[in-house]
C-alpha cells in the first residue's frame, strides 16, 4: 500500500500529506520554493522532479525510509466538510478543466442523465448542486455508479492511509487558519530559503474554473443536504472539530487532538 497522497521536499526536511481541496497547490508550492527559492511554474501537481511524490516511482524508497524513521516533520490540513464539497462541485463538475474539457470526461452527462443535475448557462446552482451531493453520497455509500473521487471523499480516509501503513503526523493545520498552521509547520523545519507566508501568493489551481457561487454557503444545504453531508462526513466534524449545525460556520470549535486521529484512523 506505501503512503499514497504524499509530497516530500528533495531536502526531505518536510513530508504531507495531500488532502484534495484543502489549499494542497499552496502547500505544495511553499514546499518547492522552500528548496529551490522559486515557484513551480504552472500547476504543482503536474510537476515531475523539483519534489518528491509517492507517484514517482524513484521517491518511493526515500519517502518511505523517512517516514519509517520518523525523522522528516510530517503534516496534513484539513477544511470545513461544508465548504470543500461546495468547492468540488464548482471546480470538478461546473467547471472546465486546465485542459480544456470536462472533469473525468463523461461524468457531467452521466449526473445529468441520472441526477438531474444542470450545470450549463444561467443554471439553478442550489438545485443542482443538492443534486450533486445525492450522487457524491452514493459513491461513497455505496460505490455506485462509480468509486468515489478523491475530490470529495472524506478528508478522515486521505489522512488515515498514512497512518494505516506506520507513519505518523507532527501536526495537521485547518485551512481557515492557514498562515498560522503553515507558520507552526515553518517553525519546525530548516528550509533553504526563507518563506515570508505574509507574501506567498494563493496559488487556487482551480479559481477560474467554473461559474462563481452565486450564494451563502448556508443556502446550499437544507435540513436533507445536511443530513446527506453528516452521513458522508461525520468522522470528518467529529475528528477535526467543525461545527455540523451551523453551515454558516466555516471556522473549527477547537484544536484537533492528534493522539485521537491516530488512535481513531490506525485501525
Amino acid at each position: 500500500m506505501g503512503f499514497p497522497g504524499t509530497w516530500m521536499t528533495e531536502s526531505e526536511s518536510v513530508i504531507y500529506r495531500v488532502v484534495p481541496k484543502c489549499a494542497c497547490s499552496t502547500i505544495g508550492q511553499i514546499m518547492f520554493y522552500a528548496d529551490h527559492g522559486r515557484f513551480f511554474d504552472g500547476d504543482i501537481h503536474d510537476a515531475t522532479d523539483g519534489l518528491h511524490k509517492w507517484a514517482r516511482a524513484d521517491s518511493q524508497p526515500l519517502i518511505e525510509a523517512r517516514v519509517k524513521q520518523h525523522d522528516a516533520y510530517v503534516f496534513s490540513c484539513v477544511r470545513n466538510p461544508y465548504t470543500r464539497i461546495l468547492s468540488s462541485f464548482f471546480d470538478k463538475i461546473c467547471g472546465i478543466q486546465r485542459n480544456g474539457k470536462r472533469y473525468r470526461g463523461n461524468l457531467v452527462p452521466l449526473l445529468t442523465q441520472k441526477y438531474g443535475v444542470k450545470v450549463d448557462g444561467d443554471f439553478d446552482q442550489i438545485e443542482s448542486f443538492r443534486r450533486f451531493l445525492l450522487f457524491a453520497r452514493d459513491t461513497i455509500r455505496w460505490r455506485r455508479p462509480m468509486e468515489p473521487d478523491i475530490h470529495w471523499s472524506a478528508m478522515s480516509g486521505h489522512i488515515s492511509t498514512f497512518i494505516a501503513n506506520g507513519g505518523r503526523y507532527d501536526h495537521i493545520f485547518f485551512t481557515e487558519k492557514f498562515n498560522e498552521g503553515m507558520q507552526h509547520v515553518l517553525d519546525n523545519i530548516t528550509t533553504a530559503h526563507p518563506i515570508d507566508l505574509k507574501t506567498i501568493p494563493r496559488f487556487n489551481e482551480s479559481e477560474g474554473h467554473g461559474p462563481k457561487r452565486a450564494h451563502p454557503v448556508e443556502d446550499y444545504f437544507d435540513d436533507l443536504s445536511m443530513h446527506l453531508v453528516y452521513e458522508i462526513y461525520k468522522r470528518d466534524f467529529r475528528l477535526f472539530r467543525y461545527d455540523f449545525e451551523n453551515p454558516a460556520n466555516k471556522m473549527p470549535l477547537g484544536d484537533i487532538d492528534l493522539d485521537e486521529v491516530h488512535a481513531k484512523l490506525g485501525g
